[in-house]
């Protein structure tokens, strides 16, 4: 029988840390979570258990033609998980990470994980919310996507999540709703110029004032 979902309000200060490790528990367990960003709300799973990323896959209805990017806690950790890595992405990195950047680099080959069809990419951001930086810090990187079945709007509240996802997700961390609709900005930086493949929260000119070869899809 599937389990019952839990939600825990993490806007009261006093709650967050049982939240934090429900959140952590269902994390080990190969569950996924719902959990705020500074976009929208993110469904996660343990980004080094492909178990887990083939149930977050099911739960938005998605192939593995469509990987889910990588959140991460610290900057540093992106040596970790991505290798040749450019000094365009370094710069965009260190201007805007924390923040709605999400930057595909070459994966390190070496990594035991399987986050779908990636030809050997990896996307990673690190995002500006305390809530997923304090998961992200106890758990590790996970793979997240936003919190909708594909095709639906994401989700800028746990509630409208929770109506898409239900019981496909074990924990559900209610932060509050959250006012930026858009999703991250994301610079391809794994061939020749860096070049935003989706337009999203962080406009071209900003990502050309710190590095000017930054170039828009075709």
């Amino acid at each position: 029988m599937q389990p019952v979902s839990e939600t825990y309000d993490v806007m009261e200060p006093e709650q967050r840390e049982t939240a934090i490790e429900a959140a952590r528990s269902a994390l080990r367990r190969g569950e996924p979570v719902v959990l705020p960003t500074d976009t929208v709300y993110g469904i996660g799973v343990d980004a080094f258990s492909p178990q887990a990323v083939a149930v977050l896959l099911a739960a938005k209805g998605r192939s593995r033609t469509m990987p889910p990017p990588v959140l991460i806690a610290r900057a540093e950790v992106m040596d970790a998980l991505a290798t040749d890595i450019p000094e365009s992405a370094r710069e965009l990195a260190s201007a805007f990470w924390p923040g709605a950047l999400t930057l595909i680099l070459h994966a390190q080959p070496s990594l035991a994980w399987d986050l779908g069809e990636t030809r050997g990419t990896v996307a990673l951001r690190m995002p500006a919310d305390e809530v997923a930086l304090d998961l992200l810090g106890e758990v590790g990187p996970m793979a997240v996507s936003s919190a909708n079945r594909t095709g639906s709007p994401a989700a800028t509240t746990a509630a409208a999540a929770q109506q898409m996802l239900s019981e496909s997700v074990a924990v559900y961390l209610n932060d509050g709703e959250r006012s930026q609709q858009q999703a991250s900005t994301i610079v391809d930086c794994t061939s020749g110029s860096p070049t935003v493949v989706r337009q999203g929260a962080i406009p071209l000119h900003e990502l050309q004032a710190v590095v000017a070869e930054v170039a828009a899809s075709e």
